[in-house]
């Protein structure tokens, strides 16, 4: 894909995304909860308390950090665990941060310890503790703007216990029930132009596993088939039509997860089996199934873990005898 492409995609993602509670679709409790606390701590002239939101990648920890610092009236920016490797990154970051801003950390639980420790004052005390002197070191305390931590992670129980006690607001972000989930992807296609009926937009919603992410993402790749084959957004088996071209079965499952799913039916014969042992079987990367393969899967009762492994249950194995085929 050439950079240009990239972009394009980039912007079209943020186009889609909505930037105010009112208008974002899903998550009712964590959108209830954010119509009061904003409000009071504007009221106050504070900034919002740090925030954590925890949850499966694609339901909109990235969207809401938007919307915060939008409701918030106050610049957002941007940065991931991976970026923050070394302490000469944070610290700048940091001090550089205009009063009343929201910096947002995605996958914040692969900070290192050590950057992790300068978030603590930061947090707590609205200050930088800064190492200077080559021979006689001392610490320089520097005072910070005032400023609003929002971490993303899909693994809190990897975050250490001292930075999560300092999150004045945890969230857990859910799947989607099908309502919101058509709601998002009727909007969305409005705003991209295309002629969609309610229906069809509800039978894309339905599998999409609950996450917008993939619904949006499946979204446009129907429209490129409607487009490219003259079909209509209007007629529901024509819309069942384009989304068997893109491998999605009436589940919501892809052939991803109906590999891993036969893996562990025929391939492990229902046995339990280690995630190292299935990633190598699959040829993929164990975190890829664990954060993104698995968690609709456990929800969706087609596998348990168990203290021996990865196990099909009787609902998986009815399913792959009725499905012999991929994903269809």
């Amino acid at each position: 894909m050439t950079t240009d492409a990239v972009e394009d995609s980039t912007l079209q993602d943020k186009a889609l995304r909505p930037l105010t509670l009112n208008t974002f679709a899903g998550q009712p409790v964590i959108v209830e909860q954010l119509e009061i606390f904003i409000p009071a701590a504007k009221g106050r002239g504070e900034t919002l308390d740090h925030v954590l939101l925890f949850g499966p990648p694609g339901l909109g920890k990235t969207t809401l950090a938007n919307i915060i610092a939008n409701e918030m009236e106050g610049p957002l920016t941007f940065t991931s665990g991976p970026l923050l490797q070394d302490t000469t990154v944070l610290a700048p970051l940091l001090v550089n941060l205009e009063p009343g801003a929201v910096l947002f950390i995605d996958e914040i639980h692969r900070i290192p310890i050590q950057v992790e420790e300068i978030l603590y004052s930061a947090m707590e005390d609205g200050m930088l503790d800064v190492m200077v002197g080559e021979v006689e070191k001392k610490t320089l305390r520097i005072q910070l703007s005032p400023f609003t931590l929002v971490g993303a992670t899909t693994r809190a129980g990897n975050l250490s216990a001292p930075l999560r006690d300092r999150f004045g607001m945890t969230f857990r972000l859910e799947y989607y029930r099908l309502a919101d989930l058509t709601t998002v992807v009727y909007n969305a296609a409005e705003k991209l132009g295309m002629d969609l009926s309610h229906g069809c937009a509800e039978l894309i919603a339905q599998r999409s596993r609950g996450t917008p992410r993939i619904a949006l993402r499946l979204l446009r790749r129907v429209r490129d088939v409607l487009e490219t084959k003259h079909l209509s957004g209007q007629d529901v088996d024509q819309v069942v039509r384009a989304l068997k071209l893109l491998g999605i079965n009436d589940k919501g499952l892809s052939t991803q997860d109906l590999h891993y799913l036969r893996a562990l039916v025929d391939t492990f014969s229902g046995r339990p089996v280690g995630l190292n042992t299935l990633s190598a079987a699959l040829s993929e990367d164990s975190g890829t199934l664990e954060d993104t393969v698995e968690p609709y899967l456990l929800q969706e009762g087609y596998i348990q873990r168990t203290t021996r492994g990865r196990q099909a249950t009787p609902l998986a194995a009815s399913m792959m005898v009725q499905l012999p085929g991929a994903a269809g």
